[in-house]
């Protein structure tokens, strides 16, 4: 198949592309090389992916519409996997105008894409944290999410809405999926996985927020693109509906769906597992919950399990030593 994937030099982008690589599949790639983080970290996984002559790379913002247009009319995909974002919770307190521009406008380009190609199946990257400070667990995908707590969350649950409004008007297949605290080889320098273990390599403190009261549920990478990769066969309609428990809309062809395992683990307990997995005890600054933070996280698998026959559920220890593993290997253009 053909797949177009926003934003293979992120994280998810590059594991989930280079997955569909080797499976044997054809991807175009499309990234704005943005310096939010660290460009040599991003450069580096787009050398793994050229490597595979199936695979071709264009280097634009998604806000420029005509370029998107351009790349994936001369592609024709079959599926458009839509993962490129501003992201980063705590930076959109500093820079929303960031996640305007990319999450909503350059989401925007994306379903005319989809439109205009009368794509097969759309494919959207949402967050738990359209689920704000939900008292109610797990959460489940027909839970109220309307109160999200910052404007990245907000910019996620504006960008369900209007490929909702696209999925009725146009009849473009739509799933958008929603990730829970995705970890892994290759993760973002931003995220409390990476700065912990950097820290604690680095001999400096590690900052736990929340007083170390928090939970999250967390998502190992290859768990995740399994589940993309798995719903991406799955095109919303009729036919496939889940009875009780599903999001498919009656107004169009488009559903909802978390991705994670059901597992929360609290923060305490996820440093632990670092410092064993490190041989080495952390440094540990407690500090108060930041603004826009959620208490905990914690997704009903129960969707994904009825669609694709499977959820998350690689253990947290696995997990971390795969991160800490990979972060020795690569710390020489890490740091």
């Amino acid at each position: 198949m053909r797949y177009f994937i926003t934003g293979t030099a992120g994280f998810i982008g590059f594991h989930l592309a280079r997955r569909l690589l080797q499976e044997g599949h054809e991807v175009l790639g499309y990234d704005g090389m943005t310096p939010y983080y660290s460009l040599r970290l991003k450069e580096a996984r787009v050398a793994g992916l050229v490597q595979f002559p199936q695979f071709r790379a264009v280097e634009a913002m998604l806000e420029d519409q005509d370029t998107l247009m351009d790349a994936a009319r001369a592609f024709q995909p079959d599926v458009i996997i839509h993962l490129a974002a501003q992201a980063g919770v705590r930076y959109s307190l500093e820079n929303p105008k960031a996640y305007l521009d990319s999450n909503l406008i350059g989401s925007w380009n994306v379903l005319e894409v989809a439109r205009k190609l009368n794509v097969g199946h759309l494919m959207l990257a949402s967050t738990s944290s359209v689920y704000g400070a939900n008292a109610q667990v797990p959460f489940c995908e027909t839970d109220k999410a309307d109160e999200p707590l910052t404007f990245y969350a907000a910019s996620k649950k504006a960008m369900e809405a209007m490929a909702h409004s696209y999925a009725h008007l146009y009849k473009v297949p739509t799933t958008a999926f929603r990730f829970f605290t995705v970890y892994g080889p290759w993760g973002r320098p931003d995220m409390a996985l990476f700065k912990f273990v950097k820290a604690m390599i680095e001999d400096q403190e590690i900052e736990i927020y929340g007083e170390g009261k928090m939970s999250r549920d967390f998502t190992f990478v290859d768990d995740l693109v399994d589940a993309i990769v798995d719903l991406s066969l799955i095109r919303p309609a009729e036919e496939n509906r889940v009875a009780g428990i599903d999001t498919l809309s009656q107004q169009g062809p488009f559903r909802i769906v978390n991705i994670g395992g059901g597992q929360p683990v609290g923060l305490l307990d996820f440093v632990e597992t670092i410092e064993n997995c490190m041989g080495k005890s952390a440094k540990r600054k407690m500090l108060p919950m930041q603004k826009g933070d959620v208490p905990q996280t914690f997704a009903s698998p129960d969707l994904l399990l009825a669609l694709v026959n499977r959820k998350p559920c690689t253990r947290l220890d696995v997990g971390v030593e795969a991160f800490v593993n990979w972060y020795r290997e690569h710390q020489s253009y890490l740091t």
